[in-house]
């Protein structure tokens, strides 16, 4: 497979990742802390957990097909716990993918 098919599906994954945390986050949790309703945070939190493991996959296997630094795929995987750091993160590694450089590199 070419790059850019992981590629693909690591921007896909970024982007679920990166929407699902902001609901759980700005959304489900709010309404269970503040409103006394933890329904949302219950499915929510579960999807996200799920598509992060998948995110987890893409980002690794992109890493390994692109030949990262170990600190670069661990910068990069960190980025879908915080909320919207995933969305900066999958505009940098786009950009440097298909540049042929690695995430964290310093620009020419």
């Amino acid at each position: 497979m070419k790059i850019e098919n992981f590629l693909r599906a690591y921007r896909v994954m970024a982007w679920v990742t990166g929407v699902g945390l902001v609901i759980l986050v700005f959304v489900a949790m709010p309404l269970k802390y503040f409103f006394g309703q933890p329904m949302l945070v219950s499915i929510v939190g579960m999807l996200h957990g799920f598509f992060y493991m998948a995110y987890i996959v893409c980002t690794l296997v992109l890493a390994e097909r692109c030949r990262w630094r170990p600190l670069d795929a661990l910068v990069i995987l960190l980025c879908g716990t915080i909320p919207l750091a995933s969305f900066f993160a999958e505009r940098r590694v786009t950009a440097r993918v298909r540049e042929g450089l690695s995430p964290l590199a310093t620009a020419h």
